[in-house]
């Protein structure tokens, strides 16, 4: 299981997702419903990128939860969790999580470092350069920063 929010998704996030497709049968992508939250797209919206940018990966599959992240590992039938970490701040707070997964429910979590290409990247970044400008096409996939640019453009 690789959950997040993927608003939207980045190359650091799909180098994560690739990694952990050669090390398991299966991944999952869980893209988490946070009612609290709006984000810039629509939880559909991200799933349709995520889709389109794992194509090539014919063990990733893609769906949304809300709630426990561990009730929907135990849903999809997933024991391990994969989580980047790009710096120890990352760490702080992921160990926290995964110690409380593990206590609720079992879920192992896997750490993987960042490749250092992205250590610095998250959406909320990519966004405020787009926003701004600013040329994020190194860092989304090509058609996840042309919808990046039309997006902010109508906001």
């Amino acid at each position: 299981m690789c959950p997040g929010s993927f608003d939207p998704v980045t190359n650091g996030h799909l180098d994560i997702v690739g990694r952990a497709s050669r090390l398991f049968d299966e991944v999952i992508i869980g893209v988490l419903i946070n009612q609290s939250k709006t984000g810039l797209f629509t939880i559909e919206e991200r799933i349709e990128m995520l889709r389109e940018a794992t194509a090539s990966y014919s063990n990733v599959r893609v769906a949304s939860f809300h709630g426990l992240l561990v009730d929907f590992c135990r849903a999809q039938g997933a024991a391990v969790v994969v989580k980047g970490l790009r710096a120890v701040s990352d760490f702080d707070y992921e160990l926290q999580m995964a110690q409380m997964n593990i206590g609720l429910s079992g879920v192992e979590t896997l750490f993987m470092p960042t490749n250092p290409l992205y250590s610095f990247l998250s959406s909320s970044l990519v966004k405020d350069v787009v926003k701004w400008g600013g040329d994020a096409s190194a860092y989304v996939p090509d058609f996840v920063g042309e919808r990046l640019v039309t997006r902010l453009k109508q906001n």
